[in-house]
């Protein structure tokens, strides 16, 4: 299960747009800063690829200008 923590920056003006893009995605939770224009995204994927999908899709939001990945590890499944 990959678990990701996000820094993402909005486009001037665009931070609210940002917010509710991001907590439309399955699999993301977004807690916005109070004192700054920017957003921590938190992401729970089942695997890699899901994990994948998901980075690509937050990528092609237009209010996001910066995503940066904070710290990321991925717990194997036990069977």
């Amino acid at each position: 299960m990959p678990i990701k923590s996000y820094l993402a920056h909005p486009h001037d003006g665009k931070k609210e747009e940002l917010v509710q893009a991001l907590s439309s995605l399955k699999n993301c939770e977004v807690i916005p800063a109070e004192n700054k224009d920017l957003l921590i995204v938190v992401t729970d994927t089942n695997d890699k690829l899901e994990d994948e999908n998901l980075k690509e899709k937050i990528e092609t939001i237009k209010s996001l200008k910066l995503l940066a990945m904070v710290s990321g590890f991925d717990t194997p499944k036990s069977n």
